[in-house]
């Protein structure tokens, strides 16, 4: 467009000169001829200027007024940013913008995009990077500190529940379900095996607890060996029967147990201890300490890791919240709320300094630089303004002929 506007330019000036001569003595529309080329060539002088003053010093000279923008530079950095400021980041405008846009609608488009749009690809891109900016949390943080922190919070949740109601309950329904024979059959044989690890123990108590007679004459081995094998025997017999009435004497024990822990206040109190003995016992401490170590492991090797599921178990979690986002009016609702209050607070809040980024980086701009991406931006029209110029000028320097031709 550059080399256009200055063609035309060129060519204006070749026609005046060449038609000086004739419009003197030739023929009247000479004159007219040469009357727009005069006037072209000085419209289009005249706007080469203006146009070549905005941005530089026409033909290097320091005409004052000229290379205006590389001179004001700083002023139209601070110029600009106050007319961001005032007019695009205030509150009311943001707030305008934000209610006309359906932000929760356009993101579950977004994820739940079918795969000849991209969208298998575009949720493997967000959730790759997403896994990976997990495992670079995980590692960088202190993971004993994080450990504590979350200890901390799960025993406040602990502390908060009522844990003997909790506990009665879920008794009262296994029993009403009879789900507790397994329970009583774990119970029976964990009982055998404990007994018959300690067979030397209890031999060893009856022992102690015989008189010297019976020890003297060795029936204290025939009684404990008897007492043993009453209990083995007493023990496979519930086992074996269902109906065994030790079981049902188990079985009120674990009724009155679900009672109590629902509604004997010492019942509830005894367990409350428990618990709260339980959450600050330094063993049970520990012990979280090493599973919350297991579990930072193996949530950082199962990023990093592409066939380990999770990179899927995120796809498929993103495909669902954008079809819910897509669907569910009322959580586009929530979330639209949330996106224009957060707008806004960030136009309130950080609006200066966002309009100060814009101005500091214009500022440290130097003058080729603004220069060149502004002529770059507005070029074409700049040269448009060149040729106009020129042509503008032809007219009106013949129409002016033509006034004075007949005055």
């Amino acid at each position: 467009m550059r080399w256009t506007a200055t063609g035309m330019l060129v060519a204006m000036a070749v026609l005046f000169f060449s038609t000086h001569a004739l419009s003197e003595g030739g023929h009247p529309a000479w004159g007219y001829v040469n009357a727009f080329a005069e006037a072209a060539m000085v419209g289009g002088l005249a706007d080469w200027f203006a146009v070549t003053a905005l941005f530089r010093h026409p033909l290097g000279l320091p005409i004052p007024h000229t290379a205006i923008i590389p001179e004001n530079k700083d002023r139209i950095a601070d110029t600009m940013a106050q007319f961001l400021r005032e007019n695009f980041l205030t509150p009311a405008v943001v707030a305008r913008r934000m209610s006309g846009m359906n932000v929760a609608r356009a993101v579950g488009d977004f994820l739940i995009a079918s795969p000849e749009e991209g969208g298998d690809d575009t949720r493997s891109r967000i959730t790759g990077g997403a896994a990976e900016m997990l495992a670079e949390v995980l590692e960088s943080l202190d993971p004993d500190r994080l450990g504590n922190q979350m200890r901390s919070g799960l025993a406040s949740q602990l502390q908060k529940l009522d844990v003997s109601p909790l506990a009665g309950r879920m008794l009262e329904s296994a029993m009403a379900d009879r789900q507790h024979r397994p329970l009583i059959d774990g119970i029976v044989r964990w009982t055998g095996l404990t007994l018959e690890d300690n067979e030397e123990m209890v031999k060893d108590i009856i022992h102690k607890r015989a008189n010297s007679v019976l020890r003297w004459t060795g029936l204290d081995e025939r009684i404990s060996a008897s007492v043993l094998d009453g209990l083995y025997k007493l023990l496979a017999e519930v086992l074996v029967d269902p109906y065994h009435p030790l079981r049902f004497k188990i079985e009120e024990g674990l009724e009155k147990l679900a009672q109590d822990l629902q509604h004997d206040p010492e019942t509830r109190e005894r367990v409350e201890e428990m618990k709260r003995d339980l959450i600050e016992n330094p063993a049970v401490a520990e012990w979280w300490m090493g599973v919350w170590e297991r579990i930072r492991q193996s949530l950082i090797r199962r990023a990093r890791e592409a066939d380990s599921g999770l990179g899927i178990e995120m796809r498929n979690g993103l495909a669902d919240l954008g079809k819910a986002l897509a669907s569910d009016a009322r959580l586009q609702m929530q979330i639209n709320r949330f996106a224009r209050r957060t707008a806004v607070g960030v136009a309130t809040r950080y609006g200066t300094e966002i309009v100060t980024l814009v101005s500091e980086t214009v500022k440290r701009w130097d003058a080729t630089t603004i220069t060149g991406r502004i002529e770059s931006a507005v070029g074409r029209d700049l040269q448009f303004i060149r040729i106009n110029g020129t042509l503008v000028g032809g007219l009106v320097g013949m129409t002016l002929h033509f006034i004075v031709s007949f005055m």
